[in-house]
């Protein structure tokens, strides 16, 4: 049986390689759109999902990675990157990542999105990322991320 694939995953699976990363690509049965489904369907805590969440920060698309275990204090995180943050459209979302919400990767898109990596991810191994689709994921871990994504380590909430 051959190994399913699709554009963005891809591109992810291309990005990664780039990096010189190699993870397998899991394809779970159904979609994981949320970190608690994603973490049942791997076994491992709800910690340790990376959430890719598309916001933007004055009009311009921000990429947070964050625990799942936690959320994303977008007030706060705003005034600490000296903006206001606001929840992305899905067509932002589509324009800036190349894929559609529910499966948005760290990498694998057209063009560098500003990211921010909740270093509340640090705490673990290994972290499963979206690889591009909303029924696929891969290990990483926290170093890992920063380094691919080029991102800033932050705390995402006080």
């Amino acid at each position: 049986m051959s190994t399913p694939s699709h554009p963005a995953v891809d591109r992810v699976v291309a990005a990664l390689a780039e990096h010189d990363l190699h993870p397998e690509v899991v394809w779970l049965d159904d979609a994981v759109t949320t970190a608690p489904l994603a973490a049942a369907a791997l076994g491992v805590e709800v910690g340790q999902i990376a959430n890719s969440l598309v916001f933007t920060l004055d009009a311009e698309p921000l990429l947070v990675l964050t625990s799942g275990a936690h959320r994303v204090d977008t007030e706060w995180l705003g005034a600490r990157l000296g903006g206001t943050i606001a929840r992305a459209s899905k067509e932002t979302v589509r324009a800036a990542t190349g894929q559609v919400i529910g499966g948005v990767a760290p990498l694998g898109h057209p063009a560098p999105v500003r990211t921010v990596v909740d270093t509340e991810l640090d705490r673990y191994e290994q972290v499963w990322a979206a690889a591009g689709h909303a029924r696929t994921v891969y290990p990483t871990s926290f170093a890992q991320l920063v380094r691919v994504t080029g991102g800033e380590p932050s705390p995402v909430a006080p």
